[in-house]
C-alpha cells in the first residue's frame, strides 16, 4: 500500500498574522492614483507612502517607531509639480530615497533621523532626461549611486546620483510602455516587461537584448517579472481566459515555462515580491485582499504553493521590508506594509518554531548597506554579488550618513578612515614670504624666552639676598 510521501521543507508552516491595531500607521490618506506601482517603500528606519497632495506630489516619510495616529499636519516630502508614481529606498543609505512623478522628473532626497518641523521641498539632487512621465525607479543592487529609471517615453535610464550624470540611456529597446524592471542580484541584467506583450533580459552596458520572450502569459493585462537567486525568472500575468498565473522561467530555454500555476480570475495585477534567502514569492495583488506564497526549489514541480493570508479589506498598495529589518528571534522571515484606504498596517509573516534562540536555517547571510562596487567600476564592466551580513545578533542601522552630490564621483556613504588633511594647509608648496615671517616669528618668540630667564635669574638672586639679610 503506497504512502503519499509529503514534501520535506521548513517553509510548510509558514503563517501571516496582521500586527495589533496600536501598531498601525492611522488617518494617512494614500494616493489615488490609477497606476500599478506599489505606492509604498520600507527600510530598517522608515516607512514612506504615496499620499494625496493638492498641487503636486508628496510622499510622507515615518519613523517606523511612530505608529497610530498621524497628525494631519505632518511635514511631507513635496517637490514634484504633479503625482508622485513611485519610490524607493537607497539598499547603501537607509536616510536616501528616490521618487518618480508624472512631471517627468526623478528627484533623491535625504531624509533626517529626527522629525522635520515643516515640508521637505528641496531634494539632493533632480535628474532630467526623461519627456514623458517616470513610473518605475529601482537602484542597483550592488553599486553605490547607481539608479534606474523607466518612462512613459519607453526608455529605460540609468543614473550616477553621485554626479547626476546619465551613465546608460536604452532608448531603442521597448517599443510601447515599460511595465516592470527586476535587476538580477549582482546587478549585471535587467529584466523588463512590455505593453508589448514581451519579457527581456536586457544587459544595460552592452546595451543589447541577451533574451526574450514574446506573450509569455497569453492575456492582454501587465505583466511583472523578477529575478530569482540562481537567474531564473517568474512573470506573473493572465491567461487567455483572464485567469491569474505564476510562471517560472530558464532564460537558457525561453520556449517552456518551467513551471506554470493558474489561480484566479481576479483582474488585479499581480505584484511579486521575492526573497532571495527563502525562496519564496509572495504574490499580492493591487485590489486583494489576500498575499499568496509560493515556494522556489531545484525539484519538480519547482514551485510549491505555500499559503494564502487573507483579511477583509483590499491592499490598495504593498511595502516590503529589506530581511535586515526583521526581528530575528521572533522567526519572522518577512514583513509586509499593507495599504488601506486611510492606514498603513504592518502584515508579519512567521515560521512556527519553539525556540527563541537565532535559527541559522532560517537566516542566511543576506545583503547589507555596504555597496560592493562603485559606479565608474560597474559601468566599467566589473561586477560583484552583495556584501553579506549576519542576522545573529540583530542588525542596527548607522546612524544618519550624508548624501553628496559632486562634480567626481560620489555620494561617499562611508566615514573616512582618518583625520583628514586640507590640501591647501599640508601638501601646498611653502613660498619664500611664508618661510621668512616663519623664521622672524621663532626669532622673536626666542628673545622673548630668555628676557623672561633673565628676569626669573634677577628675582632668584633678590630673595637670596632678603634671606641672607634676614639670618
Amino acid at each position: 500500500m503506497s504512502r503519499r510521501v509529503v514534501r520535506q521543507s521548513k517553509f510548510r508552516h509558514v503563517f501571516g498574522q496582521a500586527a495589533k491595531a496600536d501598531q498601525s500607521y492611522e488617518d494617512i490618506r494614500v494616493s489615488k492614483v490609477t497606476w500599478d506601482s506599489s505606492f509604498c517603500a520600507v527600510n530598517p528606519k522608515f516607512l514612506a507612502i504615496i499620499v494625496e497632495a493638492g498641487g503636486g506630489g508628496a510622499f510622507i516619510v515615518l519613523p517606523l517607531a511612530k505608529t497610530g495616529r498621524v497628525d494631519k499636519n505632518y511635514p511631507l516630502v513635496t517637490g514634484h509639480t504633479a503625482p508622485v508614481l513611485d519610490i524607493d529606498w537607497c539598499p547603501h543609505n537607509d536616510n536616501v530615497i528616490a521618487s518618480a512623478s508624472d512631471d517627468t522628473t526623478v528627484m533623491v532626497w535625504q531624509i533626517p533621523d529626527y522629525t522635520p518641523m515643516r515640508n521637505i521641498t528641496e531634494p539632493i539632487i533632480t535628474l532630467e532626461g526623461h519627456s514623458k512621465r517616470v513610473g518605475i525607479l529601482c537602484w542597483h543592487p550592488t553599486a553605490r549611486n547607481v539608479l534606474l529609471s523607466a518612462g512613459g517615453d519607453n526608455v529605460i535610464i540609468i543614473w550616477n546620483v553621485g554626479t547626476g550624470e546619465v551613465l546608460l540611456s536604452l532608448d531603442d529597446m521597448h517599443p510601447d510602455v515599460i511595465h516592470s524592471v527586476c535587476w538580477n542580484s549582482n546587478g549585471s541584467l535587467l529584466a523588463t516587461t512590455c505593453k508589448d506583450k514581451t519579457l527581456r533580459i536586457i544587459d544595460p552596458r552592452k546595451g543589447q537584448v541577451v533574451a526574450e520572450r514574446a506573450r509569455p502569459h497569453e492575456g492582454a493585462r501587465p505583466l511583472r517579472a523578477v529575478f530569482t537567486a540562481d537567474g531564473k525568472l517568474l512573470s506573473t500575468g493572465f491567461s487567455r481566459m483572464s485567469e491569474r498565473q505564476l510562471a517560472l522561467w530558464d532564460p537558457n530555454n525561453f520556449e517552456e515555462p518551467v513551471a506554470l500555476q493558474e489561480m484566479d480570475t481576479s483582474n488585479g495585477v499581480l505584484l511579486p515580491f521575492y526573497d532571495p534567502d527563502s525562496s519564496i514569492v509572495y504574490l499580492c495583488g493591487k485590489g486583494d485582499s489576500s498575499i499568496r506564497y509560493f515556494e522556489i526549489t531545484d525539484e519538480p514541480p519547482f514551485v510549491h504553493y505555500l499559503n494564502t493570508f487573507s483579511s477583509k479589506e483590499p491592499q490598495r498598495g504593498m511595502g516590503f521590508m529589506p530581511k535586515r529589518g526583521l526581528e530575528v528571534n521572533k522567526c519572522e522571515i518577512a514583513r509586509f506594509y499593507k495599504l488601506h484606504e486611510r492606514k498603513c498596517e504592518p502584515i508579519i509573516m512567521t515560521v512556527p518554531r519553539k525556540s527563541d534562540l537565532f535559527q541559522d536555517d532560517l537566516y542566511p547571510d543576506t545583503p547589507g548597506p555596504e555597496p560592493a562596487l562603485e559606479a565608474d567600476e560597474w559601468l566599467a564592466g566589473q561586477d560583484a554579488e552583495p556584501v553579506l551580513i549576519s542576522l545573529r545578533d540583530g542588525y542596527i542601522p548607522p546612524k544618519h550618513r550624508e548624501l553628496r552630490v559632486t562634480k567626481r564621483n560620489i555620494l561617499d556613504v562611508r566615514p573616512p578612515s582618518g583625520p583628514r588633511r586640507s590640501q591647501s594647509a599640508s601638501d601646498a608648496p611653502l613660498s619664500q614670504h611664508t618661510l621668512e615671517t616663519l623664521l622672524e616669528e621663532i626669532k622673536a618668540l626666542r628673545e622673548q624666552v630668555q628676557a623672561q630667564e633673565q628676569r626669573i635669574t634677577a628675582l632668584e638672586n633678590m630673595l637670596c639676598e632678603l634671606v641672607d639679610g634676614t639670618d
